[in-house]
């Protein structure tokens, strides 16, 4: 069987950080899990939520999360470069890898959340320019990665001078650097040219296509794709009840695979343990090497045990 590493984006809206603390303990220990996600907004950010309920902050949480745990890789899926300078992000970066003494996953995006930016004041820029911000800020994240001294970097919107970057990260060159979404011409093009591998949301014919489109930027930037990881962020359900599964399926044709029912049916990873088996190698032939889960509280850790070793075990 293929390997496909799992891992659970668990989030912190609507937790205690004790509950949250234990759910990670407990995946660190007691499964077969790769590795946990926080997500990076300040409001609880699902459609229908009330933005006045709790939301831990995603990288103080990972910071915490990486003194309390062991094996696992940990990573915010993904960090909107609208929040943060990022040379501020590739300092966090740095110290969550030494933390963490080097499990970090790297997760950049260009942000999407309109409301919670109003809410803070934080600019919320035009597609075009957050697209243009998340390909400048890569650069140079990496270019402090890399370097051996100071910094000078002179964008349309970053600028450093002579910026030293002490202590370098654990991991060499650097973290993973994931670059989150499946827009075909920027961000799969900022990929190709400045990261470490992709994360993609949909099923099997959604990863297989922007895998494509990468590819394709890969060959422009003359970069050999399989340098590049491929995940993809998707349902992970496990349920034995066919009827409840198709109706799940069917729900999340149109957001996870462009509105196609029998291209849901056979691509997403909603049913019993021998559906998402398949699922999973079909992935895998298409060639992704994580599947990182959605996943919302309460954690039911006889459910995740399930998952543990029926998906993941057989998958390590």
């Amino acid at each position: 069987m293929a390997k496909v590493r799992i891992g659970i984006q668990t989030g912190q809206d609507g937790q205690e950080w004790a509950d949250l603390l234990d759910f990670w303990r407990f995946v660190d220990t007691e499964t077969a899990f790769d590795s946990v996600w926080t997500i990076d907004h300040y409001v609880p950010p699902t459609p229908g939520q009330d933005p006045n309920g709790p939301c831990l902050e995603g990288w103080t949480t990972l910071a915490a999360g990486a003194q309390a745990t062991e094996r696992l890789r940990l990573g915010c899926l993904v960090t909107g470069v609208t929040y943060r300078h990022p040379s501020v992000l590739a300092k966090m970066a740095a110290t969550v890898d030494h933390i963490s003494n080097g499990r970090l996953e790297f997760g950049l995006g260009a942000a999407w959340h309109e409301q919670e930016h109003r809410f803070y004041g934080i600019p919320f820029h035009t597609l075009k320019e957050r697209s243009d911000r998340l390909e400048e800020a890569t650069e140079l994240i990496r270019l402090l990665f890399d370097a051996e001294g100071p910094v000078d970097f002179e964008g349309a919107y970053y600028q450093l001078k002579q910026a030293p970057f002490s202590p370098r990260c654990v991991q060499q060159p650097h973290p993973p650097i994931i670059i989150g979404g499946g827009g075909e011409k920027r961000t799969l093009r900022t990929a190709a040219r400045f990261a470490d591998g992709i994360n993609v949301i949909g099923s099997v014919d959604v990863a297989k296509h922007k895998i494509e489109v990468l590819e394709r930027h890969c060959a422009d930037a003359g970069r050999d794709p399989a340098e590049l990881t491929k995940s993809v962020f998707g349902p992970l359900f496990l349920t034995d009840d066919e009827q409840r599964a198709e109706q799940m399926r069917k729900a999340m044709a149109p957001g996870m695979a462009g509105g196609d029912e029998e291209s849901a049916a056979r691509g997403l990873a909603i049913g019993n343990a021998e559906h998402i088996r398949g699922v999973l190698e079909r992935f895998a032939e298409a060639g992704v090497s994580s599947f990182i889960m959605m996943s919302r509280p309460p954690y039911k850790r006889e459910l995740y045990k399930r998952i543990s070793e029926e998906i993941a075990v057989p998958f390590s």
